[in-house]
């Protein structure tokens, strides 16, 4: 574990949020099976595993760490526990916590992201049961059933900046908009996706300038305002005609924005050269492959929406930091050679989505990314 992200947990301490040399920590034995350090400010005592995945944990750390791997890359709870043996009724225990840490860790490093492309789509799955067999109390509870994981993903840096687990409405289409707009920076990202109207309503609701129009007549009630969408504010779409379940015809449109706007950022674009939505589509099956949850014509589907929360959590991070991405590999001039000379040079390098994105500068261990210490709110500064 890496203890460089240690800090003293004593919100009274003046050390309090301080990670590195300027946390003042000193190792002060163990305690229950893991190290113990001691602030040399307040005297405080800090576990090394609190505030990361690894609390409260009675397994050894090496089978917690296989376990979780296992689930990150796509195995179900039950082979998990056949694999690690251990009960599955312990794995989904793991889930919860892991969860919770992995999207904490995603929003500290998911902020004031720069992105110029945007792509939206949503992946249907269905939670305890499919729709047509629900009872009319389980449809008005509306927490089972067809489920929809709303996602944006930028094809430049291959990463997926925020998703959200709901419905196929109007409202969750404007709270995953909102959700994205707070971990964008200023700059508005050239948006596509497919011809779901939701995303429309979405976009000038989250990035739309409230605008009152000017009285046309001298009596009667003044104009109410009415949200328009910025200059900078470009999105097109993507029309699929299909019959029998085939695509015959691809259409795009324009809807915010001009025709010549959206020549330019495709002009100014090293990867996408047409208004298409492949990267999004891709990364769909990314995350069948991470997940066991939304694969198809399995017994391995949630139960509860929550889980399903904390698992894509799991995946996303393990995805985002711990996977070399196969498109963002680095070519080294020259190669290097192994030490011995008779291997073949080492010609990539390995880069993941984070890495691309400038958050981090490595690729990360699964001990890295379980044990991470994410700094307290108070703390977070703009990057």
């Amino acid at each position: 574990m890496d203890l460089s992200t240690c800090y003293c947990r004593n919100r009274r301490c003046r050390r309090y949020g301080l990670t590195g040399t300027s946390a003042r920590l000193q190792f002060a034995g163990w305690h229950r099976g893991a190290r113990r350090l001691l602030c040399l400010e307040c005297r405080h005592w800090i576990s090394i595993r609190a505030g990361t995945a690894y609390a409260g944990i009675r397994i050894s750390e090496l089978t917690f760490r296989n376990g979780i791997r296992q689930l990150a890359e796509g195995a179900s709870i039950r082979t998990v526990s056949r694999n690690i043996e251990c009960d599955k009724d312990t794995v989904s225990h793991w889930l919860p916590r892991v969860g919770r840490h992995c999207l904490r860790l995603i929003e500290y490093f998911f902020r004031n992201l720069h992105l110029t492309e945007c792509q939206l789509d949503e992946l249907w799955m269905f939670v305890y049961k499919k729709e047509e067999h629900l009872t009319a109390f389980e449809k008005l509870a509306r927490r089972y059933g067809d489920t929809w994981i709303w996602t944006a993903f930028d094809p430049v840096h291959k990463l997926v900046p925020t998703w959200r687990v709901g419905k196929r409405t109007l409202t969750d289409a404007k709270l995953f908009a909102k959700a994205l707009k707070l971990r964008l920076d200023s700059h508005i990202p050239f948006f596509t996706s497919d011809d779901l109207p939701h995303y429309t309503t979405a976009l000038l609701d989250a990035y739309g300038i409230r605008v009152t129009p000017p009285r046309r007549f001298k009596r009667g009630r003044p104009p109410s305002p009415r949200l328009e969408p910025p200059p900078d504010l470009i999105y097109a779409v993507v029309i699929k005609e299909r019959e029998h379940g085939h695509v015959t015809q691809v259409t795009t449109q324009v809807i915010y924005g001009t025709e010549a706007q959206v020549a330019a950022c495709l002009h100014a674009s090293a990867i996408s050269k047409a208004i298409s939505t492949w990267g999004v589509e891709r990364n769909n099956l990314t995350i069948r492959q991470h997940s066991r949850r939304p694969t198809r014509r399995v017994n391995a589907f949630s139960k509860k929406r929550v889980y399903l929360k904390f698992q894509l959590a799991l995946a996303f991070a393990y995805y985002h930091f711990c996977c070399p991405h196969r498109g963002l590999r680095e070519k080294i001039e020259p190669p290097i050679p192994t030490k011995n000379g008779n291997g073949s040079p080492k010609r990539w390098r390995q880069v993941t989505p984070a890495m691309a994105a400038g958050l981090t500068d490595h690729v990360w261990t699964i001990d890295e990314l379980l044990g991470f210490h994410v700094p307290p709110r108070s703390t977070w500064k703009v990057q």
